[in-house]
């Protein structure tokens, strides 16, 4: 595989996890006790790209509750919505990106076996 295809291609990989895991991060906003994941892209073997996931372990706010027995604290989730947006639309973009490069490697191999053939 070309060598640019291959690296394109694990980085849309890389960029569902990423996706995938900001989702359950908003997914969940609402959970008592949540902890969200951090998805982080870095280089792999051979040009790669990959995603590692990380749990934060940073504690949710502390929210009073009606529960059976009067008032209570929980723990709410540590999941910030203006942290977690901003992040999915230029995760958006990226895979935008990475999409035209596949596009116009398809279209530079299609006018070089033009050329050729």
């Amino acid at each position: 595989m070309i060598f640019g295809v291959s690296s394109t291609l694990s980085a849309l990989g890389a960029l569902d996890t990423k996706t995938a895991v900001r989702a359950h991060n908003v997914a969940n906003t609402s959970s008592d006790g949540f902890k969200k994941s951090r998805p982080v892209l870095e280089e792999g073997p051979g040009g790669t790209v990959r995603a590692r996931v990380s749990k934060v372990e940073t504690p949710g706010p502390l929210l009073p509750v009606q529960g059976e027995e009067g008032m209570e604290i929980r723990e709410g989730s540590n999941v910030d919505l203006t942290e977690e947006i901003p992040d999915l639309m230029l995760t958006r973009r990226h895979f935008e990106a990475n999409l035209k490069i596949i596009q116009t490697d398809d279209e530079m191999l299609g006018s070089l076996l033009d050329i050729v053939g």
